[in-house]
């Protein structure tokens, strides 16, 4: 079987990558995460997940590498990681009452070979006041996630409703394609 690795960091995404049980190796892609001027969402998150799968195979060849990224999309404006509470709390402020769209691509790579899928998620989030905001980012410290929370855990009670086609895609890895890509590649999945 072709060694696997993921081109991240992320405790998050290794940890949904591990429900496959593939073993992989993680590799830190030492990409520059920034939108380009004029660069839609959905066309940055394709573009960041196939400059880090690329950038992790070309120091392993022969090896497949998973690339991900996922960007948040408020009425056609990439919303990133916010790093401060103060960005978070301006974040979820935006958001309130509004439906924003996460693009959460992946890109698979090997020696210039690439199989590549993006989901579409679409979030309605319910109104938010600023005490419910200010208690909820201190309580999660959503501060390195698109968006600034975590659906996967308290971040939930933000929400109306959630509209997908992979609940995973959401926490930061499309599961559902992530492992069409690999049966692609060769890779024994149920």
């Amino acid at each position: 079987m072709p060694a696997l690795i993921l081109a991240s960091t992320s405790p998050y995404r290794r940890e949904l990558l591990q429900r496959l049980g593939l073993a992989f190796d993680c590799a830190r892609p030492e990409v520059q995460e920034a939108t380009l001027p004029g660069e839609p969402p959905a066309a940055m998150a394709r573009r960041l997940a196939r400059e880090k799968a690329l950038a992790v195979a070309s120091r392993h060849p022969g090896h497949w590498v998973i690339g991900s990224d996922q960007a948040a999309d408020l009425d056609g404006q990439p919303l990133g990681k916010p790093g401060s509470v103060a960005a978070a709390c301006a974040q979820l402020a935006a958001m309130s009452g509004r439906q924003v769209q996460f693009h959460t691509a992946v890109c698979l790579a090997r020696d210039g070979e690439l199989l590549q899928a993006c989901d579409l998620t679409s979030v309605h989030f319910r109104p938010l006041d600023a005490g419910s905001i200010a208690r909820y980012v201190q309580r999660e410290q959503p501060l390195d996630c698109a968006g600034s929370f975590k659906c996967e855990g308290l971040g939930i009670s933000l929400f109306q409703a959630i509209d997908n086609q992979d609940p995973t895609a959401l926490i930061g890895l499309p599961l559902i394609a992530v492992s069409r890509l690999l049966r692609e590649a060769g890779f024994s999945i149920p």
